[in-house]
């Protein structure tokens, strides 16, 4: 397990992690909120037990399988990524109702602006919170944010253990499916 000095804590809960974004994309992903790794870092789903990049290549996505810092060649494949809530944590519970809630409306300021063909929310629980649907299952959602349609996609955290890497792979290829269609 990672440690980090109190001082490396603060200054990753301070930081801001950088959108992998464009206009027009096929598939804008957006998870929960940045963890400490991935704050301390600057690079998307960059704990190691994480199972983001792996999913992603076993399904389709990519055609190897990224790093963390390679992430902005996911915009040559015209997929970028996004967090419904910005501030860094080292738990998602960490966060507020309230967080979840402005984070959902100014996500969806952000898809109105970016135009994406989908938007892939990772973590059935987060989107639920974010765009108050508590009936919202893993899977395509009526929901549509202007023209962007919307994809709940299990949460690809390591904690995650109703989903093998298997299983979500299948539900993103899922995805890759429809956004190619």
């Amino acid at each position: 397990m990672t440690r980090f000095t109190p001082e490396e804590l603060q200054a990753a809960r301070d930081r801001v992690v950088p959108d992998v974004v464009a206009e027009d994309l096929r598939v804008l992903f957006c998870g929960i909120n940045p963890g400490l790794m991935t704050a301390a870092t600057g690079h998307h789903f960059a704990r190691p037990g994480n199972r983001f990049w792996p999913v992603l290549h076993r399904s389709g996505f990519t055609p190897r399988l990224l790093k963390p810092a390679e992430q902005r060649e996911l915009l040559s494949y015209g997929l970028g990524i996004t967090n419904v809530v910005a501030r860094a944590t080292a738990r998602a519970d960490e966060l507020s109702a309230e967080e979840y809630r402005e984070g959902g409306r100014l996500l969806a300021l952000k898809v109105g602006r970016l135009r994406p063909r989908w938007l892939a929310v990772v973590g059935v629980t987060a989107y639920r919170a974010a765009f108050d649907d508590r009936k919202a299952r893993v899977g395509p959602q009526a929901r549509t944010i202007g023209g962007t349609r919307v994809w709940v996609l299990p949460n690809p955290s390591g904690l995650n253990a109703h989903w093998t890497a298997e299983t979500m792979a299948e539900e993103f290829a899922r995805l890759r499916e429809a956004a190619e269609g």
